[in-house]
């Protein structure tokens, strides 16, 4: 059997292949094991209802779907018609045992099944699986720490609970990824006051910075302690428009994406970054395209609405009486008709003001020139890219990019889900925006090495050590 090519590819690379986003597919007897050990078989039972038809809704008629606007449920997501990619995703040993036909050095993997701990509305069965699902990992993977590491699933529905479980699983099990649920869906207060279903089907969403219910500084604030970045792989499927009733695609393209940008925003718009500048965030699996237009988009508003910039639109400064002299110069009839509501002092829609709230909305921030923007954004923010995705190569194009900015694209293979029919053509796919002339190899060595490595050990500088990338890591980090 022949070499894949992936395989030839990493050979001919001076630096190894980090893989910030692989999954694994968890085995849910297990999984369920450990539940039981931790919080009971009554907490195994409640799980199976809530993840069951509970949680998808598969029993719906048609009608009833359309009635509540409930989405199409992810279906045929994992990888079945390849047996041994399904059992690779399943099995650490295996996974370690194919890095080299894969092309990767070491891998993050994420969870399949618990991505789902983290939304369940249930406060005590959330809590209970995603403890669950971090000692199964934690047990399962620790053998393999050379290669692999898996990705503690933290909770954020209030501080206290993203502290308990940042004790448990990175204080106590050693884990050294974390992956918190980056939006919450929260129950609109007035439609909760109208009964509870009300408060269930008009929600909103809290993104832990700008406007949250709760402030989350003591849970950064661990992170620091810790030396943990805070990761998210949140979905935005089932806002606004992403509610099909009848088409998972239609909900599924760019909601990572839609989710990355409104909690980026809302970190960066409410001063996160600001009072925590050592933080990392990464954004994984929605690509970095729209990481790129957000930064030109802020930096764009920043330049128009910045304390003084606003002030060009104050209609403080608006002179009425040559206004009114330039319409009857140049009015047309139906407007000269009702010239004289503008010469009463009638505002024009646009004009009003709240004055509850700041004028300066950067204020937060701390941002006093673009370049103050650029360096808080660039710094502060990685994004996840699956290997597939030509929009990676937006990151490294300092043409397009205000400022000459390039922003930190990460690897990740997405290992174990649909989108990734054959394992070892992930790294093949990745290298083809090089052959393809948009990527150069030092860009892609930003890309799958050296991004990786320093977002890694931005708060754990021996993050790899005892991996079988640390001497890389560390000649890079010198």
């Amino acid at each position: 059997m022949s070499e894949p090519r992936s395989a030839r590819i990493r050979a001919g690379l001076d630096h190894p292949v980090i893989d910030s986003d692989g999954h694994m597919i968890e085995f849910e007897p297990a999984v369920l094991d450990t539940l039981e050990k931790l919080a009971g078989p009554e907490m195994v039972e409640r799980y199976r209802r809530a993840t069951g038809d509970g949680l998808m809704q598969w029993g719906l008629s048609d009608r009833e779907r359309r009635d509540r606007r409930q989405v199409r449920a992810p279906w045929w997501v994992l990888p079945s018609a390849n047996t041994l990619d399904r059992a690779t995703a399943c099995l650490p040993s295996l996974l370690v045992s194919r890095m080299q036909e894969l092309g990767l050095d070491f891998s993050i993997l994420y969870p399949s099944m618990g991505l789902v701990s983290v939304g369940l509305g249930d406060a005590e069965l959330r809590q209970a699986t995603c403890r669950a699902f971090n000692a199964y990992h934690a047990e399962l993977h620790r053998p393999y720490a050379e290669h692999l590491t898996p990705a503690a699933i933290i909770p954020m529905h209030s501080p206290d609970e993203a502290l308990a479980e940042l004790d448990f699983a990175v204080a106590e099990q050693g884990m050294k990824v974390v992956m918190m649920a980056g939006v919450i869906r929260r129950p609109l207060p007035a439609a909760e006051r109208i009964s509870p279903e009300a408060g269930q089907l008009a929600f909103w969403i809290d993104t832990l910075g700008l406007d949250s219910a709760y402030d989350y500084d003591p849970v950064w604030a661990r992170c620091v302690e810790l030396g943990v970045n805070p990761t998210f792989h949140t979905g935005s499927q089932g806002w606004g428009a992403r509610r099909s009733v009848t088409n998972f695609v239609y909900n599924h393209t760019g909601h990572f994406a839609a989710a990355g940008d409104a909690t980026c925003k809302s970190l960066f718009m409410g001063g996160v970054t600001r009072r925590f500048p050592s933080l990392r965030f990464a954004f994984l699996e929605g690509g970095v395209s729209w990481a790129c237009a957000l930064y030109s988009d802020l930096l764009s508003h920043w330049e128009k609405r910045n304390r003084e910039a606003v002030e060009a639109y104050n209609p403080q400064h608006l002179d009425r009486d040559e206004l009114v002299r330039l319409f009857r110069e140049h009015g047309e009839a139906p407007q000269l008709a009702r010239l004289q509501e503008l010469i009463d002092g009638a505002n024009v829609r646009g004009d009003e003001l709240d004055d509850d709230y700041s004028l300066d909305e950067f204020e937060a921030c701390g941002i006093e020139s673009a370049e103050d923007l650029k360096e808080r954004f660039v710094s502060s923010f990685y994004f996840g890219c699956e290997a597939d995705d030509p929009m990676n190569a937006w990151a490294f194009d300092t043409r397009i990019n205000p400022m000459g900015a390039r922003l930190h694209a990460i690897f990740g293979s997405d290992i174990g889900h649909w989108d990734v029919a054959d394992v070892r053509e992930v790294l093949e796919e990745a290298w083809g925006l090089v052959e393809r002339g948009t990527l150069t190899n030092q860009d892609f060595r930003d890309f799958s090495f050296a991004n990786p490595a320093r977002f890694w050990t931005a708060n754990n500088p021996s993050f790899f050590e005892g991996t079988a990338v640390e001497s890389a890591v560390r000649s890079l980090l010198a």
